[in-house]
């Protein structure tokens, strides 16, 4: 932190700081700006070299009569073009499914559904399909797959329609079921999840270049580990519509109860053979924007603190966390000193229909993200401490809403039930926030206080990014 003399930062300013914190986060894990670093060209020997985590792989091109690029995500297309502008002429071809598309040279983008599949989208994801197939042994495949690809990578197994695809991810958003939940039922209804995508490509040379949206980078769970093995099984995918109480069409269940007897051929394991000749690189993730969430706090006078980029769990009870730790800061110093700046990712969750559980109905007008709710649960905690959070998904969409996030402060919310206003936007009755947090309304709550974080999709897409400054008292 600096040492120059530091005044205490009004509250506009502090949401300043958390605004700039957050966009650099988002800009820092952009393929424009990572790609470079971790892929190159010499052109003494036509070589490719690929870079991630202190380990570098140079490939011998002359070795392979063609090089195409195949893939999907929210980033998928920007990653494209980066790689298009390294390779040149070197690439053959490619093809990219992707919901926030940008004109690339030679890769072919097509459009995909997101965070439901469509079925524009399934027909863009078989051509990606097809393609994979014609691959051979002397084919490079460099494989993008970056946070949204489960969404936009979906062609249903055999004999699923589309329909009921979309209604089984619905349920399973809004069950509350983790990711690798999700993506275990997601896996056995898919012809390119879970490694199938892998099995098709074989036995041609693949790279994945990957940018993660998922906590602790498990690449079987990244975009449903389309070139990763599968840890899990038809049986458990059944345990996750157990567990959850999930009512799914008859054609889903239908089918993983076949999967689950062994009717259907399961998603290839670690130690297949398809998995030889791939190796994934994964060049951005959530620390990423971090890092640089981080740096801009320092610049302007907070001492940074990265706290864990794995923090998940229902997004209301993570916010009280993060505020229980910033108080903590404030009563005591513990575990760091104000003015502060407590930096977090990660992937919180929210169950639709009540704050426990699925016992009651989705209110109408429900609307809202993990980190709407991240951020109006702190609100309601924070009281009148100097104290400002900002909560956004990096791929700029937080749930089915316009809005990555928000940024709260000690005024969001009226400590004394209040509604008269001391800000141009007012305050949030304290409790109609407790209702409207109860209710999924975190939407329209935070929209009337002008607290919404827009930015619009972001081409990238590196999961949660969350900053909170704690100013002295």
């Amino acid at each position: 932190m600096s040492d120059s003399p530091r005044d205490e930062a009004p509250r506009d300013q502090r949401r300043a700081i958390a605004n700039r914190c957050l966009s650099a986060g988002i800009a820092a894990a952009h393929p424009d700006q990572v790609v470079e670093d971790h892929l190159s060209i010499s052109e003494v020997d036509d070589t490719l070299s690929l870079r991630s985590g202190g380990h570098t792989e140079t490939i011998d091109l002359s070795a392979f009569d063609q090089i195409v690029l195949l893939g999907g995500g929210n980033a998928a297309s920007q990653v494209a073009r980066e790689v298009e502008a390294i390779l040149g002429d070197r690439l053959a071809a490619g093809i990219v499914v992707t919901d926030d598309p940008v004109a690339c040279d030679r890769t072919t983008v097509l459009a995909g559904g997101h965070p439901l599949p469509t079925e524009t989208g399934v027909e863009s994801a078989t051509q990606v399909l097809d393609r994979v197939r014609e691959a051979d042994e002397r084919t490079l495949v460099l494989a993008v797959v970056t946070g949204g690809a489960s969404a936009v990578l979906a062609v249903p197994a055999d004999g699923i329609p589309v329909t009921a695809l979309r209604e089984t991810t619905t349920a399973l958003l809004e069950s509350g079921a983790t990711i690798d939940e999700i993506n275990a039922v997601r896996k056995h209804l898919s012809a390119i999840k879970g490694g199938r995508l892998a099995a098709a490509a074989a036995p041609a040379t693949v790279r994945a270049i990957v940018l993660s949206d998922v906590v602790g980078n498990d690449l079987a769970t990244i975009g449903s580990g389309p070139f990763a093995p599968d840890p899990t099984t038809y049986a458990d995918a059944l345990a996750v519509l157990e567990q959850y109480d999930l009512s799914v069409p008859d054609v889903v269940r239908s089918h993983l109860e076949a999967g689950a007897t062994g009717s259907h051929s399961e998603t290839p394991k670690p130690g297949a053979n398809c998995f030889d000749r791939v190796r994934t690189y994964v060049i951005a993730d959530g620390m990423t924007a971090m890092r640089a969430a981080a740096s801009v706090a320092e610049t302007a006078g907070y001492e940074p603190l990265l706290l864990s980029a794995r923090i998940r769990g229902e997004a209301r009870e993570a916010a009280k966390t993060a505020v229980g730790i910033a108080e903590e800061s404030l009563a005591t110093g513990a575990p760091i000193e104000p003015p502060a700046a407590i930096v977090s990712g990660g992937e919180t969750t929210v169950t639709v229909g009540s704050t426990t559980g699925r016992d009651q109905e989705t209110t109408p007008g429900a609307a809202g993200g993990p980190n709407q709710e991240f951020a109006l649960s702190a609100a309601i905690e924070i009281g009148e401490q100097p104290i400002t959070v900002g909560a956004i998904d990096t791929d700029g969409i937080d749930g089915p809403t316009d809005a990555a996030g928000a940024i709260v402060d000690e005024a969001t919310v009226s400590a004394s039930g209040s509604t008269e206003s001391n800000e141009p936007t007012g305050a949030i009755d304290r409790s109609e926030a407790i209702t409207a947090l109860r209710e999924h309304r975190s939407n329209a709550a935070l929209d009337a206080v002008d607290a919404l974080y827009r930015c619009g999709p972001t081409g990238t897409n590196v999961n949660d990014l969350r900053v909170v400054l704690v100013e002295t008292q």
